[in-house]
Formats: structure tokens, C-alpha cells, sequence
């Protein structure tokens, strides 16, 4: 988890401070690049689900009890509208593709929503796993949320022209 994670860090930074390399946004769904931050993404996530699994020691007590429910409350409504939101944007204009500026819905209160919902599911993954490492490995997750706008919003910019320059005037990053 930790070097998919880093790789993906990397290779956005690089794309950052090198006009002749894109990494995040993939400039196309058949891009090298494209595959390998889903790949990369992935090396990421499964190992880091089983570590939460492998290194899980429940806890007993109203404390424990109180802390599991909700993390879980917080974990499912947070994934969970990550994926509501995700779908109502559509996945392939999630994932990079041109198929229209989504200014309403959730939109409308912030231009990254699926980011803070995610936030939410992970920091109720990270109070139900309680565990140091996977927590350190969620914040890498939570950090990847807070610097993917600053590589989204040229993009954005190329892509929607004054249209996203007007939404991103008039509606917050995050809240």
C-alpha cells in the first residue's frame, strides 16, 4: 500500500513540474496513464483492506462500543455517498473523460463532494480499524483528496473554459 501509494505521489509531483508529462488527470481513458493510477490505486486499496482485516483487535466496553458504531455509521454514509455521488456524475466523467461540468445536485456546495464524503468513510474506517498503520495509510488516502484539485482544476480549466471559471468562483473547493 505504502509504495503504490508513494508511486502515485511521485508520478503526480512529476506531472506537476513537467509540462511534458501528464500523469493525473490521464489525459485519456486508453492512457498508459490511466491504467496505472487504476492499477496503482488498487495496489493501494486491496492490501490496505486486508491489513485493516489482519491487524483488526476488537475492543469491549460501552467506549468501544460507542467508537465501532460510529465509525461504521461514518464509514457507510461516507463511502456510501461517495458512490451516490460518484454515479450521479457519471463514472466516466469521473474518471477523466469530457462529458459534462456538473454544477448541480451536490456539486452545488462544493466542486470536490465525492472527495468529502470519502473523508467521512475514512475516518470511520480509521476509528473502527484503530490500528497506527492503516491509519497513517488513510491519511495518505485523505491527503491524496486534498491535493487532487490542484492537478483536477487546470484541467478543468482547459476543459470548461469560463464556464468552470464561473463555478469556481461561486462554489468552495471542499465547504
Amino acid at each position: 500500500s505504502f509504495a503504490a501509494i508513494s508511486a502515485i505521489f511521485a508520478l503526480s509531483f512529476a506531472a506537476l513540474f513537467r509540462d511534458d508529462f501528464e500523469f493525473f488527470p490521464p489525459p485519456s481513458n486508453d492512457s498508459w496513464q490511466h491504467g496505472a493510477f487504476r492499477g496503482l490505486f488498487r495496489l493501494y486499496l486491496y492490501p490496505l483492506i486486508v491489513l485493516s482485516a489482519l491487524v483488526f483487535e476488537p475492543e469491549s466496553g460501552p467506549r468501544a462500543l460507542v467508537q465501532y458504531g460510529i465509525g461504521a455509521l461514518m464509514l457507510v454514509l461516507g463511502f456510501g455517498f461517495a458512490f451516490l455521488i460518484t454515479a450521479q456524475m457519471g463514472w466516466r466523467n469521473a474518471f477523466g473523460e469530457k462529458l459534462g461540468l456538473k454544477t448541480d445536485g451536490w456539486f452545488r456546495w462544493s466542486r470536490n463532494p465525492v472527495y468529502v464524503a470519502t473523508w467521512i468513510g475514512l475516518i470511520g474506517w480509521g476509528l473502527i480499524a484503530a490500528q497506527i498503520l492503516v491509519v497513517i495509510l488513510l491519511l495518505f488516502w485523505g491527503l491524496m483528496y486534498v491535493l487532487a484539485p490542484i492537478f483536477e482544476e487546470p484541467w478543468l480549466e482547459r476543459a470548461y473554459g469560463d464556464d468552470y471559471l464561473a463555478y469556481k468562483k461561486r462554489t468552495r473547493r471542499f465547504f
